[in-house]
């Protein structure tokens, strides 16, 4: 039985998200000076950023819209 293509399309975007998100992969990016966090950026765009994290950190943001 074969699968279908939105089967795999799925399946890979789940296996690049777990990646993405295990402990190496974030002290790696840390440690590059291109993916290191501002600390003193303006207050509406910290206000933006921190509404993002929430939709990405919450249960719906793990379904994307097509």
């Amino acid at each position: 039985m074969t699968r279908n293509n939105g089967d795999i399309q799925d399946g890979l975007a789940s296996e690049i998200r777990r990646q993405f998100g295990s402990e190496a992969i974030k002290r790696f990016a840390r440690s590059m000076p291109t993916f290191r966090a501002e600390t003193d950026i303006p207050d509406h765009l910290r206000d933006l950023l921190d509404e993002l994290e929430g939709v990405e950190t919450s249960p719906a943001g793990d379904r994307r819209s097509r």
